[in-house]
């Protein structure tokens, strides 16, 4: 079946949401996150684009931004594909890291525009990660609050109020308003704790303790731990710690 050709913004404003193939954890730890905001940076200077908001999930990622010099396409086949270079060496793993399109809207009003914005920037609140905005690291959330200008901050908060005081205000009250917003999304999950974990890889694979996936047919626990990452969601590092299985087993699979 034919792909549907992507709708193109008048405005040049994308609501962009990237996914990790088969649902993969694509953020590990911190300094995944970190590398992935450099390139944001890095390829904002190369590619001339406004960047007006980011969050990054465990198994995907939410952007919006203005295309400029170069088109979406390009754009984020600089900023992912440098990722997957950088992650793959990192985990010692080949391979796709993201699924093979990326899903986008268009984003032609200032009052829509600051819907995604909220939506981008609350995706942590909404799927239960954190209780408040700023608690969660990995959006440019503190850009806007604390006058950093890493990413666009301008235009939203000139939609706000001309007076830029007023207009930080104005924002914090925005992004914490009780909503309903409707936006280009992806299904989340809750993150899963260790307990949980535990209890998951106990029902699952049928063994009293996580230590004890080892001991079992390797075929067998090869299998196991397919649907531990992919139907559970388990990460890679949870695993890990919860099985003493090594890493670089449970990456490959």
């Amino acid at each position: 079946m034919p792909r549907m050709p992507r709708i193109k913004s008048k405005s040049g404003i994308y609501h962009i949401v990237m996914r990790g193939i088969n649902r993969q954890i694509v953020f590990e730890d911190e300094e995944d996150c970190h590398k992935f905001i450099q390139n944001l940076q890095k390829y904002k200077e190369i590619s001339e684009y406004k960047l007006y908001a980011y969050c990054l999930m465990g198994n995907h990622l939410h952007l919006l931004l203005m295309e400029d010099k170069e088109p979406l396409e390009t754009v984020m086949r600089r900023i992912c594909g440098s990722y997957v270079l950088w992650y793959n060496k990192k985990y010692g793993r080949i391979g796709y890291l993201f699924q093979d399109r990326f899903k986008s809207e268009p984003v032609e009003d200032d009052a829509y525009f600051l819907t995604v914005l909220r939506y981008i920037l609350r995706n942590p609140v909404k799927a239960g990660i954190v209780t408040k905005v700023e608690d969660y690291l990995w959006t440019n959330y503190t850009d806007y609050i604390e006058g950093k200008y890493q990413t666009d901050t301008d235009f939203a908060l000139d939609i706000l109020n001309v007076d830029r005081e007023q207009a930080v205000m104005k924002f914090i009250e925005f992004i914490d308003k009780d909503n309903d917003d409707k936006c280009l999304e992806i299904k989340e999950s809750r993150q899963i704790t260790d307990n949980d974990a535990i209890k998951i890889i106990k029902d699952h694979c049928n063994v009293e303790r996580g230590l004890d996936l080892q001991m079992i047919d390797v075929d067998k626990r090869n299998s196991y731990i397919k649907e531990l990452k992919n139907e559970y969601g388990l990460s890679i590092r949870q695993i890990e710690r919860l099985t003493g299985i090594n890493r670089g087993i449970i990456q490959r699979l």
